[in-house]
């Protein structure tokens, strides 16, 4: 059952990121691009999450929580910088 469904799985995960890439080229606003940046990279996290069941390796997972911590800090540097035009304060 599982060999049916991550399938399925990546080829939606990978539609929603081309739909995610197309609204962060075309966004009307500075925020809306940031936010589909930060969906962008929530959907590479699901995606490496995917494959690190297929594979049945670990290292996916902790690619993941690594790459999940440095998303968040660029998303809250971007929305910062966007709000106050200064990151550091």
């Amino acid at each position: 059952m599982l060999a049916h469904v991550i399938p399925f799985c990546l080829a939606v995960i990978g539609l929603a990121m081309i739909l995610n890439l197309v609204r962060l080229i075309r966004g009307p606003s500075p925020a809306d691009r940031i936010l589909a940046l930060d969906t962008l990279y929530i959907n590479a996290l699901a995606l490496i999450v995917l494959l690190g069941i297929r594979q049945a390796s670990e290292l996916f997972f902790e690619a993941a929580l690594l790459i999940a911590a440095m998303g968040f800090v660029g998303t809250v540097a971007a929305g910062k910088y966007l709000s106050r035009g200064d990151i550091l304060d």
